[in-house]
């Protein structure tokens, strides 16, 4: 697996380059946004960690022009406590974040978390048949979603998180259930990670006839995919 951390701290990648090469992946890295987007888009990754505070294009900036046309699974460095960063990040398409200053241990484990889900979504082919609702078509073994015949744009988390809520279809999906089957992490009470993603996917899932979302929040409980 290839890893590419952007990040300008020279000493923590050095650390954290170190650190993950011998957790077995092979780890790249680059010390400005601008090197960094150049390095995704001609390089063959299977995962970025981007840290958010870097000269020439910050990591906000670089993940925006990312997620124009690319779902490589992303984790975002943000400063203990900032949450709007965080919040930003996971509305702009980011898969995880890790504060710092952080663990590399914490780090492999969020890394490995992210990798684990897209392979095992990748892999499992839950079903080979294509799942219709109304006007969105399910196409599991691909992880693709179309919407009246042309494909839905999703990060690698939001898929995780869409696909689960299909599986269980008109169902209740419980916020502890969802964030283990989707995020692969617990859900703590402060934990608006799984808030921002669903709102992220109302925009990019058309309402229903009667303007109803397809993403139904039930309070306090979770979450109910409506299947038309």
């Amino acid at each position: 697996m290839r890893i590419l951390l952007i990040d300008d701290d020279i000493e923590l990648c050095d650390l954290m380059v170190r650190f993950l090469s011998s957790e077995g992946y092979e780890v790249e890295a680059a010390h400005d946004g601008i090197s960094g987007l150049e390095m995704i888009q001609s390089g063959d990754f299977d995962l970025a960690v981007l840290d958010i505070m870097m000269p020439g294009k910050n990591g906000m900036d670089v993940l925006r022009e990312l997620r124009q046309g690319s779902n490589l699974p992303v984790i975002m460095l943000t400063a203990r406590g900032e949450e709007m960063d965080r919040i930003i990040g996971l509305e702009l398409g980011a898969d995880d974040y890790v504060p710092k200053p952080c663990n590399p241990r914490e780090l492999s484990a969020r890394i490995r978390a992210v990798l684990r889900r897209a392979e095992t979504n990748m892999q499992s082919g839950q079903s080979n048949n294509i799942s219709q609702f109304g006007s969105i078509e399910w196409h599991p073994q691909s992880r693709s979603i179309y919407e009246n015949g042309t494909a839905v744009e999703l990060t690698a988390t939001e898929y995780n998180i869409l696909a689960a809520l299909m599986e269980h279809a008109g169902e209740v999906v419980s916020k502890q259930d969802l964030s283990k089957a989707a995020l692969g992490k617990h859900y703590g009470p402060f934990d608006r990670s799984l808030d921002v993603h669903i709102g992220h996917l109302r925009k990019k899932l058309t309402v229903l006839a009667d303007e109803q979302l397809r993403i139904k929040t039930v309070h306090s409980v979770g979450w109910l995919f409506v299947p038309e």
